[in-house]
């Protein structure tokens, strides 16, 4: 069935040649937007990126089809603060929120939410639904908890279904989801029962699965959404939980994965829930990712919407390396150093996919440095309008191939980490217990970061760190290592 599903969805795209793109058409349309965000996707995770292990034909099929961004950025490494940077247009130098910050505890009573954006906060969200696009958001939030400012309904979005709470997401069979402001409690998940738990033996993984899976009902809601909206513009955003632990999947959907891959049981010791099989249900659940993506396709394809929409499909930051999940056996950062919640390439790079036909060429890629807080000015001028007040700037000339973009600094502070991106050259502080150890890397020779220039281009430092200072201003909220500590360089 799988291997049917993937046949018809080729047959039906089909190839899309290598074309030149009519710019003038763009200014008479105002195209649907879906923007695909995956959760703790790596850079080397998707076929079209150089995964071997794990299939994912149809994210493959837009590259195809498409533009691929091979060095495009999240927001942060980490899970909210890379989502306020997409929303807002704002790097983690400016923006609200630059780090998780919880507002209730793991308990099944505990408040659900993260730190939430302020009520006046210029989003993306907002600034289409003020241009006339009926707006949807559908997944993972974390930018705010019921009753907060934050709430999807408080930031531009008409329609919100799927997880308020970034904990409460850690469970793939949640007790319910939310609907706008009310709960939908879900079919046959009526015990709630933790995502991190520990097990001596593997006789009882079954009790960590429940009656309904929280992402075919946000993949439904969403399709839903493209169903109901045929006639006016609108922008779907879909932040799926995938593959972000726990280690869960339907075990219909582990047989696609060889029983050889895993021959120790997961038991929890590394957090999260246990899985019999870990690398399989970790590729299973990446693969259900792109069936997702495949299922939104299919929904434009049915209401002849594809034409006129938009998709982008990435991720909010790099791979995960604990709940049992292999980085090394999946090379899961591709040929990058590092994973999720550190600021080298692996943490923040993340492969991206633009799909447009007939706008965006196809079979193309750009190596241009690019970044989330790009994508509310590109959108907000794809759909007619400009949006200045942003550190991102439009990248729609640079997809369509019309000119390129100046060099320009881009900019992340995480915790004890501070990065800066310019050209080629690569900053990256950390703090230590002696002070704060400042790297310099050369990306265009230098890709794995591995060869610190520091030492031999002083100068080159200099200029790195205090340009990267300028990018930045202090956070009452969000206080950083650089707004006290004495710099030992």
């Amino acid at each position: 069935m799988r291997a049917f599903s993937i046949f018809l969805f080729v047959a039906i795209m089909g190839c899309t040649p290598k074309q030149k793109v009519d710019t003038e058409v763009l200014s008479n349309l105002r195209p649907n937007i879906i923007f695909i965000l995956a959760d703790d996707l790596g850079y080397g995770e998707v076929g079209c990126f150089g995964q071997e292990r794990i299939t994912t034909p149809f994210i493959d099929m837009l590259a195809g089809q498409g533009l691929r961004l091979t060095s495009h950025y999240s927001g942060s490494p980490v899970c909210a603060p890379s989502r306020c940077s997409l929303l807002t247009g704002m790097h983690t130098g400016h923006a609200i929120v630059r780090n998780n910050r919880e507002i209730g505890g793991w308990g099944p009573d505990e408040p659900e939410g993260q730190y939430p954006l302020p009520a006046d906060t210029p989003t993306l969200s907002r600034s289409l639904q003020d241009l006339g696009y009926v707006t949807g958001a559908f997944g993972k939030w974390g930018l705010g908890g019921p009753d907060s400012t934050g709430h999807p309904n408080n930031q531009g979005f008409d329609y919100f279904y799927g997880y308020l709470c970034q904990r409460v997401a850690h469970n793939y069979y949640p007790t319910h989801l939310w609907r706008n402001n009310e709960k939908d409690f879900l079919e046959g998940n009526e015990e709630w029962f933790s995502a991190h738990q520990k097990i001596e033996e593997p006789t009882s993984f079954e009790e960590f699965s429940s009656g309904t899976y929280a992402p075919d009902r946000i993949l439904e809601e969403a399709v839903q959404f493209i169903d109901d909206h045929t006639s006016e513009p609108f922008f779907l955003y879909f932040a799926s939980t995938i593959p972000h632990l726990a280690l869960q999947i339907p075990d219909e959907e582990l047989d696609q994965y060889p029983e050889s891959w895993d021959e120790t049981p997961y038991l929890g010791e590394k957090g999260y829930l246990p899985h019999p099989r870990p690398r399989a249900a970790y590729a299973a659940m990446i693969s259900r990712f792109d069936q997702e993506v495949g299922s939104i396709v299919t929904a434009l394809k049915r209401n002849e919407l594809d034409d006129n929409t938009l998709i982008i499909v990435t991720s909010d930051n790099g791979p995960s390396w604990v709940g049992g999940v292999d980085m090394d056996f999946f090379n899961s950062s591709g040929h990058l150093r590092g994973r999720k919640a550190q600021l080298w390439e692996g943490g923040i790079r993340v492969p991206t996919v633009v799909w447009w036909p007939g706008h965006v060429p196809a079979r193309v890629s750009n190596d241009t440095p690019t970044a989330f807080w790009d994508w509310y000015p590109t959108l907000t001028s794809v759909a007619g309008s400009k949006s200045s007040h942003l550190d991102g700037i439009d990248l729609w000339p640079l997809f369509t191939q019309e000119e390129t973009i100046s060099t320009r600094g881009l900019y992340w502070e995480h915790g004890k980490s501070q990065a800066y991106r310019k050209g080629s050259w690569k900053l990256l502080r950390i703090q230590t217990n002696k002070g704060i150890e400042s790297k310099l890397f050369n990306l265009e020779n230098d890709i794995s970061e591995s060869n610190n220039l520091a030492t031999k281009n002083p100068a080159q430092l200099s200029l790195m760190i205090e340009e990267a200072n300028a990018a930045r201003t202090p956070s009452q909220e969000f206080t950083s290592f650089l707004d006290s500590l004495v710099v030992i360089e």
